[in-house]
């Protein structure tokens, strides 16, 4: 289901004599300039902004026609964010201007939608050399806007599944850890080596010297792979790379297939991949951040931090703990479950979570969950009864048996956990068992 947003242009996003004029709608004040300033780096820059927006056109798993959807861009003091999602919302791509990359000044902050239109997909390609980019996020001046104005208006679908993958993505990546770093010759050369786009193969990475090594299988230290061809955005900016990064969970012999960040790095720039697990998996069904929705606690929680968040390019958890007088835990836990209404992301590079503001109803991510409003309903039955580590949910005529395991997860009896395995977040028996976990027994 999509979350009709209307936004309104005062004229199309283009590139003009003196640079390109990217334009954007909302934030703090109407059609606002969140930054004006040349790029350091423009034909970088020009790469990086195509692949973000020829992420969010593509569809990966079963393809079909262009989406055509608008990337999303955050203004934070010192940092320009720009995000997308494909079309299957399998693949995350962020590209990350860092103070290096401009020349000019954040002169506010926010979030919104940009528009990346086939014109200007035209002119970013042409960019090359040495040649100047003057990048103006909005109109070079904030103007009142009335019928005879060049107003652009239009209806950009903002899906529920970017939303939802908004959320899981940052639970997700929060749990990784820098794996490899590999020289630009040697990132190109391994990337050359990839399967084409129609492989749906899970490979696994394992560093080997100064590359990286495929398997089939799974070892301490490797990085998952799959669908190996949805790494082709990473391309046009590999002639500008200085290192390509990746970032996983941990693994075992033996582990499921995980998500995995790919990340080339120019100095000015880095522009990042996020893969799903599997290739026909998309960020939006991965259910990582139902626990963080879970439990009055945590809401509470999210509404202070909520109130003390700003835009500094990284959240200080310390800090922020001790101004919400919170232990650190908790914030992490309120952090996570602001993430589902868009409110924060994660950066794997900086190993920090950064601020954002979506056009989108907070709620929604919790009503769009059916497994969340199961458990809910379940809670509000009385129908778990709880014996020391395990419980006992009665749904229907069935009776399941829910174990919290010593990591702080769950097993269940029931059909979805014997299916997942816990692969694509818990159920709605042992989300209720953790909704009542804290009252007791």
């Amino acid at each position: 289901m999509n979350a009709v947003q209307t936004y309104r242009y005062l004229q199309p996003s283009a590139l003009r004599t003196a640079g390109l004029d990217l334009q954007t709608s909302g934030g703090p004040a109407a059609n606002p300039r969140f930054f004006s300033g040349f790029l350091t780096t423009p034909a970088a820059a020009a790469a990086g902004l195509l692949s973000v927006a020829e992420v969010a056109r593509t569809r990966y798993h079963q393809p079909v026609s262009p989406a055509s959807l608008d990337p999303v861009v955050t203004g934070s003091r010192n940092r320009l964010r720009f995000e997308s999602f494909s079309g299957c919302c399998g693949v995350y791509a962020r590209m990350d201007v860092v103070p290096a990359g401009f020349d000019g000044e954040v002169v506010g902050h926010g979030t919104t939608n940009v528009d990346v239109n086939p014109p200007l997909r035209e002119a970013l390609a042409r960019v090359g050399g040495i040649e100047p980019l003057h990048l103006a996020v909005g109109p070079d001046d904030l103007t009142v806007s009335t019928m005879e104005a060049a107003v652009v208006e239009r209806k950009v679908p903002l899906p529920g599944r970017w939303m939802r993958g908004f959320a899981e993505v940052h639970v997700l990546t929060a749990g990784f850890e820098p794996r490899a770093e590999v020289p630009a010759a040697e990132a190109a050369a391994f990337l050359r080596r990839l399967p084409g786009g129609s492989d749906r193969s899970v490979l696994w990475a394992v560093p080997a010297g100064r590359t990286l090594r495929l398997t089939s299988r799974p070892a301490p230290g490797a990085v998952c792979l799959a669908g190996a061809g949805r790494l082709a955005a990473l391309r046009g900016l590999l002639r500008h790379a200085r290192t390509l990064r990746v970032y996983g969970p941990t693994v075992r012999t033996g582990s499921p297939a995980v998500p995995s960040t790919w990340e080339l790095d120019t100095g000015s720039l880095r522009l990042s991949l996020t893969l799903s697990p599997e290739p026909y998996r998309g960020f939006s069904g991965e259910g990582a951040a139902l626990l963080a929705l879970a439990g009055d606690e945590v809401i509470d929680d999210a509404e202070l931090v909520g109130a003390l968040l700003s835009w500094d390019p990284t959240i200080d958890v310390v800090a922020l703990a001790d101004a919400a007088g919170l232990p650190d835990d908790r914030v992490r836990a309120a952090l996570a479950q602001l993430g589902t209404a868009g409110r924060v992301g994660y950066d794997v590079a900086d190993a920090g979570y950064f601020h954002r503001v979506m056009p989108h109803d907070a709620g929604r991510a919790e009503r769009d969950n059916p497994r969340l409003v199961g458990a809910r309903t379940l809670v509000e039955h009385g129908a778990v009864r709880r014996d020391g580590d395990h419980a006992t949910v009665r749904s229907g005529d069935e009776d399941y048996r829910v174990r919290r395991l010593p990591d702080g997860g769950f097993t269940c009896t029931c059909r979805w956990w014997a299916k997942h395995q816990g692969q694509r977040g818990p159920c709605k028996h042992a989300l209720a068992v953790s909704m009542v976990s804290e009252v007791p027994a």
